[in-house]
């Protein structure tokens, strides 16, 4: 058995459940040309050697603790150049911990206390940040170009006495925007949430549908409640079939706590557990479980509801009472119906928007006075209307639209959604005047819910409101960390109107990464290059455009999408006209 002080550094990739629940093949193929490419030669250029990959974690060992924390610092930099052009929430970043202690070297492997404290080290650091043991620290003081902040002493799990933990500052004027897989989040003044995907244990697929509804119905009923601040569905759904470590869910997600629970089903009855936990420490606040007939899962998801926010100890306003007390809808199948269809419509592809049209409509007939039903009903008749070759008849599809969201609001006044929704459809049929005062009115309605948010931002450009489009869309992303190409797409429109090109081009990018075959990022991408005399990249970008969308028309892509200024109207179809995109 072999001992010797030597300086260890263990790293791990930050949210990396979630980046391969978004893209698997290609997270692990950035992973792998990041350790050839850039981790191997720097650890090799600072004389370290690694010991061991571990899944997305490395650990290295050095024999001088200057080589190790210059080689962490230069690490940390030469990633965040590498993933530069990744879209914030899918850029890989590394946090890394930093020990000096007594170890065993066995059959190439490292051992004892001092690997255990520098994997603990690792845990504490921020994304894209470094955290050092007090021996580390006195051994690197005055010989290395970075800040030290000392963060106090900590308690680590399985370590006798408290660690003296510093951070380190890697070029902190010089951060790189889109870098980070976590971007830094403004302090909550409320109680934070995520309700992760509820797992199905039961062998009975048909069983998932219950699954993935009661997750999304909590999801929604919580989002009402104005002292919550609640994750949205697509950010969680990453997590879906994947061992969850409460800790680091918390921390990628920027929220307190954390709602688990499964779903097993039998005939016609379900058995249903819940947990919620409190991120940081583990604590279960709360856990229960419920057996109910299929039938009476939505009474059963408003009494999850109200033990979480009895949990909590958020007191409720008299419409919020009324808001937990509601019902959607008491039809399974139109339960059913209603939210694989809108999952189908949420594609943005011809074929399935009109296949999860026709199964939305189903679920109006099965009930009348489904809200939810209505409201994705009006979404798909307005891709049907606002897309080229998707409608036989755009104009009816407009007003069929209009109709669906008309009798959506009669049921539910203060919708956000619906409201949202509502907007864009009189903006395409250019009533500025009536859809600024609807997106209004869900802004003020929308608590947590991103997608209304999101929605609304369409009408604030439309309208020439840009800025305050970029805000809201700001604060939509804020609670859905994992947001759909649109998000950015309506971000770069707003940075167009602006006049801000680098800024619209670096949105569209990401919106393409996101969705490499959202044809309405080519276009938008062309016309700006245009707009901008480059020509070549205009070509390229419409090129893309057509093999995505072979039917794109110009006219109906500027039909759908109005200014209230003239003058900004003018100025886009010049845009198209000059990118040579056809009318």
């Amino acid at each position: 058995m072999v001992r010797r002080l030597t300086a260890i550094l263990a790293a791990d990739v930050v949210g990396y459940t979630r980046l391969m629940g978004i893209d698997e093949a290609g997270t692990l193929r950035r992973l792998t040309d990041l350790r050839e490419a850039v981790l191997g030669p720097l650890v090799s250029e600072h004389h370290g050697r690694i010991v061991k990959l571990m899944g997305d974690g490395l650990l290295v060992e050095f024999a001088s603790a200057v080589d190790c924390v210059a080689c962490a610092v230069a690490w940390q930099e030469r990633v965040s150049q590498a993933e530069a052009e990744h879209e914030p929430g899918t850029a890989l970043r590394f946090r890394i911990g930093i020990n000096l202690g007594d170890v065993i070297f066995e059959d190439g492997d490292i051992h004892g206390d001092g690997v255990n404290i520098a994997s603990r080290l690792e845990s504490l650091a921020q994304p894209g940040g470094i955290c050092l043991s007090d021996d580390i620290y006195r051994h690197t003081r005055g010989k290395i170009e970075a800040r030290f902040e000392d963060t106090g002493l900590h308690k680590l799990k399985n370590v006798a006495d408290p660690v003296r933990v510093y951070s380190v500052a890697v070029k902190p004027d010089e951060a790189t925007p889109g870098a980070s897989t976590t971007e830094p989040l403004p302090p909550i003044d409320k109680p934070s949430i995520a309700v992760l995907p509820f797992e199905n244990i039961s062998s009975a697929k048909e069983q998932e549908f219950i699954a993935d509804g009661i997750t999304e119905e909590i999801i929604t009923t919580l989002s009402k409640i104005s002292k919550l601040f609640v994750i949205a569905r697509s950010s969680v759904l990453a997590y879906k079939g994947k061992a969850v470590d409460v800790h680091e869910a918390g921390r990628e997600l920027g929220v307190r706590y954390l709602l688990k629970g499964s779903v097993r089903g039998s005939n016609s009855r379900v058995r249903i557990t819940a947990q919620l936990t409190e991120a940081a420490t583990g604590h279960h606040l709360w856990a229960h479980h419920f057996d109910r007939q299929v039938d009476d899962v939505f009474a059963l998801q408003d009494e999850i509801t109200k033990e979480i926010v009895s949990a909590l100890q958020v007191e409720l306003t008299e419409g919020e009472q009324a808001k937990l007390a509601a019902v959607n809808t008491r039809n399974v199948e139109a339960w059913q119906l209603a939210f694989e269809g809108r999952d189908l419509v949420h594609l943005h592809r011809k074929d399935s928007v009109r296949k999860g049209r026709k199964m939305i409509e189903q679920a109006t007939v099965l009930d009348p006075d489904y809200v939810f039903a209505w409201g994705s009903l009006a979404e798909a008749h307005w891709k049907e209307a606002a897309n080229e070759g998707w409608s036989e008849a755009p104009q009816r599809s407009i007003e069929l639209a209009l109709e669906a969201s008309g009798k959506a609001l009669a049921l539910d006044p203060e919708n956000a959604d619906v409201l949202s929704m509502r907007s864009v459809i009189l903006v395409t049929l250019g009533d500025f005047d009536t859809a600024l005062g609807l997106a209004r009115q869900a802004l003020r309605a929308a608590h947590s819910e991103a997608n209304a948010i999101a929605l609304a931002t369409i009408t604030l450009r439309c309208c020439g409101l840009a800025e305050e489009g970029l805000r809201q869309l700001e604060l939509a992303r804020r609670y859905c960390r994992v947001h759909p190409a649109w998000y950015p797409y309506n971000e770069a429109f707003c940075h167009w109107i602006l006049r801000q090109t680098d800024e619209a081009v670096a949105a569209l990018k990401s919106a393409i990464d996101i969705d490499p075959n959202f044809s309405l990022a080519y276009a938008l991408l062309a016309a700006i290059h245009a707009e901008n005399d480059d020509i070549q990249e205009a070509r390229k970008a419409a090129e893309k455009l057509l093999r995505a969308d072979p039917l794109f028309s110009a006219k109906r892509f500027a039909d759908s999408r109005p200014f209230r200024d003239p003058e900004l109207a003018r100025r886009f179809r010049k845009a198209m006209q000059d990118a040579q995109l056809p009318a």
